[in-house]
């Protein structure tokens, strides 16, 4: 049974700028650079937020890149649900919002698998990279054709890293990950799905769709959550 651990939290925003005023407005704090991602056209902004318990978690505020708006190539819809129209018009109205995490394994493949026999369509593993001040970071990353995250965004994202991993290269941001929990309807799906990669960290329980991160920050305890959206 692979051992998966959270990677990082994906918060959306309608602009990376947006999400930056956003991140400085709730947690206190200037995200970090980040990159750009022809494969999907977004970009992003990162900060790390690892704690003992969380050892290479990050944060990641992502948004369509308004000058590479189509993914090379052309795909139904982006990561994490980004071309959903509710989602869109949600965060169009309401700001930037906790939306999803990804989870690293180390046989993002072997993981697949495992979902496969309970009936989940993750989707395919996809090559990805970008270009870093401190080299090429490279990754495989679970994506379905129409970008769907699938349980309202609670069912992880898996990635499977190269030789080098993103945390490695973050200062500290003074935000720190204290818990993170999942909520949803199907509750039992999705400890069948946990169990299956061996996840760890993650607080699952029955109730309305709702991803909850707590969050030590210079603002003191913040709480995001996805509001099932």
């Amino acid at each position: 049974m692979a051992q998966a651990r959270l990677d990082h939290l994906v918060v959306v925003a309608a602009t990376l700028a947006e999400g930056v005023d956003w991140c400085e407005r709730t947690l206190g704090v200037t995200p970090g650079p980040g990159g750009e991602h022809p494969l999907m056209g977004t970009h992003n902004r990162l900060m790390r937020v690892a704690t003992v318990n969380f050892p290479r978690a990050y944060f990641e505020i992502i948004a369509i890149n308004p000058v590479a708006a189509q993914p090379i190539p052309a795909r139904a819809g982006r990561w994490f649900d980004m071309d959903s129209v509710a989602m869109r018009a949600d965060i169009a109205q309401n700001g930037p919002r906790l939306v999803h995490f990804v989870a690293n394994v180390p046989d993002v493949r072997a993981a697949l698998s495992s979902w496969q026999v309970l009936g989940i369509d993750r989707g395919p593993a996809l090559a990805a990279s970008r270009a870093t001040p401190r080299g090429l970071l490279e990754w495989q990353i679970t994506v379905r054709d129409d970008g769907q995250r699938l349980f309202s965004g609670g069912l992880p994202t898996l990635i499977e890293w190269g030789s080098a991993h993103p945390a490695g290269g973050m200062p500290d941001s003074g935000v720190m990950l204290q818990a993170l929990a999942v909520s949803h309807p199907q509750a039992d799906a999705l400890r069948a799905a946990y169990d299956a990669i061996g996840l760890q960290g993650v607080t699952l329980r029955q109730g309305p769709a709702n991803i909850s991160a707590s969050l030590r920050t210079p603002r003191g305890m913040v709480t995001l959550e996805s509001k099932g959206i």
